[in-house]
């Protein structure tokens, strides 16, 4: 097992060895995000680390992504809305700014959240939500990420 998965993402998955994955998919692995502030932060992973951008993979597997997306997307809907009577939409994000591999940002939104972030981007919240370890994925997210999982082997039997 690599020293510290979070150092190669992609290639912890592929061994089976990072433990945010929740499914393989057909283009790339859904996985519960290290940070749970927004609960049910899901991030689509492209299945090939020298892939950086959508434009990389070839048009058919960059449509296969995009429906990884799309399906990632509506299992945190989902399994939020079921959760959480507070849960409004989700917000679906492909960045590469900080990370050098293709990925995809499945972010749940509430009406709980601060009414000066809640129409905002993420991105926008304070240093520490992203950083408190009362916020950091654990086992209490456990009941979370089987409802996504759910989901998203319910969405793949429907296809």
């Amino acid at each position: 097992m690599t020293a510290d998965w979070r150092t190669d993402r992609i290639g912890s998955a592929l061994r089976g060895e990072n433990p945010t994955v929740l499914r393989r998919l057909s283009a790339g692995f859904a996985a519960i995000g290290d940070v749970q502030f927004l609960p049910g932060y899901s991030v689509l992973l492209v299945d090939d680390p020298k892939v950086e951008r959508l434009s990389d993979l070839p048009r058919e597997k960059r449509l296969a992504y995009l429906a990884d997306m799309d399906h990632l997307g509506e299992a945190v809907e989902e399994a939020c809305r079921r959760t959480d009577a507070a849960f409004r939409r989700v917000n679906l994000e492909i960045l590469g700014n900080s990370d050098g591999f293709l990925h995809a940002h499945v972010w749940p939104r509430f009406d709980w959240e601060p009414a000066d972030l809640v129409r905002m981007p993420v991105w926008l919240y304070p240093h520490d939500k992203w950083t408190d370890k009362q916020y950091a994925l654990g086992p209490q997210h456990d009941p979370l990420r089987r409802a996504i999982g759910e989901e998203l082997d319910r969405l793949r039997s429907v296809v």
